[in-house]
């Protein structure tokens, strides 16, 4: 099992609005792509002046469908998000392996 994990910090300027976008359209679209089989959302318990933490864990049966994901849908989807909340975020990624 893979699990895709963006780690994301959002404004407190656009906060509210980008949670909303997140349940309701972004988690969605990534999840209707067929490549994860399930995903949990959390917000980053620490204190942080410039902004809200958030960790999506994307679960992926194999390298092989991640890859697929990344070639195939993750440069569209990054870039209606980059674009809707430009300057108001920091995200990576990390690849974990459940062991």
């Amino acid at each position: 099992m893979i699990i895709y994990n963006v780690t994301v910090k959002i404004s407190h300027e656009k906060h509210d609005d980008w949670l909303k976008w997140m349940k309701e359209i972004h988690i969605p679209e990534v999840m209707e792509t067929g490549m994860f089989t399930n995903h949990v959302f959390t917000r980053v318990v620490m204190e942080d002046e410039d902004g809200t933490n958030y960790s999506i864990q994307y679960y992926c049966e194999s390298m092989e469908k991640l890859e697929e994901y990344q070639d195939k849908f993750a440069p569209a989807l990054q870039v209606k998000h980059t674009e809707r909340y430009k300057d108001h975020f920091v995200a990576f990624r990390t690849l974990l392996e459940r062991v």
